[in-house]
């Protein structure tokens, strides 16, 4: 059964543990007037997840649904839970909106400009495109301005059953998974870049308090000098130039 944990005032992190590769995969539903609900998780999740919705507020209330990158992990379900909630509407960048949705979702999705901002309610959501970080053409985060909680998507990944929301260095778990994501099939799932180090320069200049990471605990503290430290991480992992 997914767990519910309230990782900043109606913020609410639902996880789900998959043992056979020993990896959370973390939903965030943002209660308020509009409700959103942040990566939809895989088709095959779909019924845990929409179970531990319903814990929570009733799913048909949903209003949007957001992620960084077109994966089935981050939309896999998307169509379902369009059918479940009547008013729901998909919320991307341009570039995920004319490549992807505009084609696979259901409904037409709502595409945001570089830096749009739009309310649910209480909340102020931010959207920033980081094209190819964590990967993809058509990536991008969504920052809630009012209690500074950066949606941060694969940034961050570490694996194991860790608990919901840490203020300890989790840069150390980050490390020890990209060099076991880089010793295995999945090798190169992230790129490092040029455009790396000022696309993580420009969301630690957010100041976010609260990192909501997808795969792991998710973090509380200072989340610019967190983004910083993992553009070192990044370089030192990934860039074979910085090892020469």
């Amino acid at each position: 059964m997914a767990t519910i944990t309230e990782i900043a005032p109606n913020v609410h992190r639902i996880s789900i543990l998959y043992r056979e590769i020993n990896l959370q995969f973390n939903h965030f539903l943002v209660v308020d007037d509009e409700p959103l609900l942040y990566h939809t998780g895989m088709r095959r999740m779909f019924p845990e997840v929409l179970e531990a919705v319903s814990r929570v507020i009733d799913p048909t209330a949903l209003r949007w649904i957001g992620f960084s990158h077109f994966e089935v992990d981050e939309c896999g379900s998307l169509n379902d839970w369009l059918k479940v909630a009547p008013r729901a509407q998909a919320v991307s960048g341009m570039v995920g909106s004319l490549v992807n949705l505009a084609d696979f979702a259901d409904r037409p999705p709502r595409a945001l400009a570089a830096d749009e901002v739009f309310s649910t309610g209480e909340f102020r959501f931010r959207y920033r495109p980081t094209p190819h970080l964590p990967h993809g053409w058509d990536a991008g985060v969504l920052f809630e301005e009012t209690q500074r909680v950066l949606f941060c998507s694969d940034l961050f990944t570490h694996n194991g059953d860790v608990e919901p929301l840490t203020e300890s260095d989790i840069l150390g778990r980050a490390r020890q998974s990209l060099a076991d994501f880089q010793a295995g099939p999945l090798m190169d799932y992230m790129p490092y870049t040029t455009n790396t180090r000022p696309l993580l320069e420009s969301l630690a200049a957010l100041k976010p308090q609260t990192l909501a990471t997808m795969h792991g605990s998710s973090f509380t503290g200072d989340g610019a000098k967190a983004l910083l430290d993992l553009d070192e991480v990044m370089k030192e992992m990934l860039w074979p130039e910085a090892r020469r």
